[in-house]
């Protein structure tokens, strides 16, 4: 590629980067994407039972993905899809969510699409990047979850690099405290441009109970990042496991 001047610019790596390792940055070109999506479920057959029949489905596909009941709907679910080839939600998991004998009916406004990203400060970066964020949802320890979007204003990327370090440090302090009480456990996704109301991250808290994920969203409050530079939260989704596939 050059410029109108004809110099050379430099090739795009996209490569995620973690902490060094004797010496070397660890660099990886892989990364796992997870989508989440919500459905609303005719009475015949109803919620279980379509659980159940897609639950199979999805297992006999060898489709990784976690199905939830949906707390605040009685007749939902949620479908917790993820593969490190984004097509496997078109080719594999689509046509298992088109079969009209689930009776499935897609809450829009529900679905989230993410990627797992690097921060350039894992020892483990194949770990952090493939391993972590599926090993986190389909522990059956843990069944509680709550996912949402949320979108940062514009003041945060004007922030010095080392302000911003800070901010986030405040955050990820917080949510080691509650990790490592074995009450809440996060998977952070980016999803810029992946998103149709341009929200920039996708996060999913973890649990064995619910109280504490509600109490992790109460405590981020507090910080700097959500009071001051957090532009938009949610919607919420709340759901416990039913089905997990590891794919």
């Amino acid at each position: 590629m050059s410029d109108s001047h004809g110099s050379e610019s430099a090739p795009l790596d996209l490569r995620e980067r973690g902490a060094q390792r004797d010496g070397q940055p660890q660099l990886l070109d892989g990364r796992l994407f997870m989508q989440l999506l919500v459905f609303s479920v005719a009475p015949t057959p109803g919620p279980l039972e379509s659980a159940r029949r897609l639950g199979a489905a999805l297992t006999n596909a060898r489709a990784g993905a976690v199905i939830y009941e949906d707390v605040n709907d009685p007749f939902g679910i949620g479908v917790l899809s993820f593969s490190e080839q984004p097509l496997d939600f078109v080719t594999k998991v689509r046509p298992l969510l088109n079969a009209p004998e689930l009776g499935l009916t897609l809450r829009p406004e529900f679905s989230m699409l993410g990627r797992s990203y690097s921060s350039g400060f894992e020892p483990d970066l194949e770990f952090w990047l493939l391993k972590r964020p599926r090993e986190t949802v389909l522990n059956e320890a843990w069944p509680w979850a709550i996912w949402y979007p949320l979108r940062r204003n514009g003041a945060f990327a004007r922030l010095e690099p080392r302000e911003q370090g800070g901010i986030l440090r405040e955050h990820g302090t917080i949510g080691r405290n509650y990790a490592g009480a074995d009450l809440a456990h996060d998977v952070r996704l980016a999803c810029h441009g992946l998103d149709a109301k341009d929200n920039e991250f996708l996060i999913g808290l973890i649990g064995k109970e619910l109280h504490p994920l509600s109490h992790v969203v109460q405590s981020m409050r507090s910080t700097r990042q959500t009071s001051e530079f957090i532009s938009q939260m949610g919607p919420f989704f709340v759901g416990r496991a039913i089905h997990r596939s590891p794919g």
